[in-house]
């Protein structure tokens, strides 16, 4: 059974303000609060549904900022954000009907696989290589963007760094990237979070606290951007991951 006692509340209160630092500095900060979220006694889906609190409450602070500093490109942020959502209410289903032993060997794996992805830093390649390639038509965009929205309903951890990847293939650069980023993952949370409490996959109390750290998470990897820099996060990050990683394929 979940553990809801103020030593759980404590931890997870913790991890949270860990991955809302991870999520400024570098990304993937759902891949320390999932199995946290399953170690502390949650079934899987329940773990992933609860998650989305969390992320509802981070990104809705995100856009409030970027739209604040008029960052936002509201015309192309909306249109992927129609594709995202659309592939979300896909993505959520399949996370439904799946058993939660399941999931945690595909939670592993995508653990392991995108930490490899990011190492090879597609999103620094495409950027490199923006001025030089062909701008994607709205069709490829929103193909992009429904897939997207496919693997944020079905996991979200991660998400962001498809999210970067796609912007930079249709020609922004990382920080109006990261304002579309933030738009459409709230959107598709929304929905996403949605069909999970009408499943009655979602722990209030637990998502609550985990949101108020990643919260106070997300104001500290302001100031450790500017201290430590991406390299050394990238470091601590790729080991965490593949320790938790194992320990999931590993679980019982």
């Amino acid at each position: 059974m979940p553990t809801h006692g103020w030593v759980a509340h404590l931890a997870l209160f913790a991890v949270g303000v860990v991955a809302g630092t991870l999520n400024v500095l570098a990304g993937g900060g759902s891949f320390l609060t999932l199995p946290a979220l399953i170690f502390l006694g949650l079934p899987a889906t329940t773990a992933n549904g609860t998650n989305r609190v969390a992320i509802l409450f981070q990104n809705v602070g995100a856009v409030w900022g970027f739209r604040r500093h008029g960052l936002i490109d509201g015309r192309f942020a909306l249109r992927a954000a129609v594709a995202a959502v659309a592939g979300s209410i896909a993505g959520t289903a399949l996370a439904l009907v799946i058993g939660d032993a399941t999931f945690r060997r595909v939670l592993a794996l995508l653990m392991l696989a995108v930490t490899l992805w990011t190492l090879w830093d597609p999103v620094g390649r495409a950027a490199g290589r923006s001025e030089r390639r062909v701008r994607p038509g709205a069709i490829a965009i929103g193909a992009a963007f429904f897939a997207i929205g496919v693997y944020g309903g079905f996991v979200q951890a991660g998400v962001g760094f498809f999210v970067l990847a796609a912007t930079t293939w249709a020609g922004y650069d990382l920080v109006r990237g990261n304002a579309i980023k933030v738009v459409c993952i709230l959107l598709f949370t929304v929905v996403s979070l949605g069909i999970f409490q009408w499943s009655g996959r979602v722990d209030w109390p637990l998502g609550l606290v985990l949101a108020a750290g990643n919260v106070l998470g997300g104001l500290l990897g302001v100031r450790l951007t500017v201290l430590k820099g991406h390299a050394w996060v990238r470091g601590v990050v790729t080991v965490v991951i593949v320790i938790l990683a194992i320990k999931l394929w590993i679980a019982p």
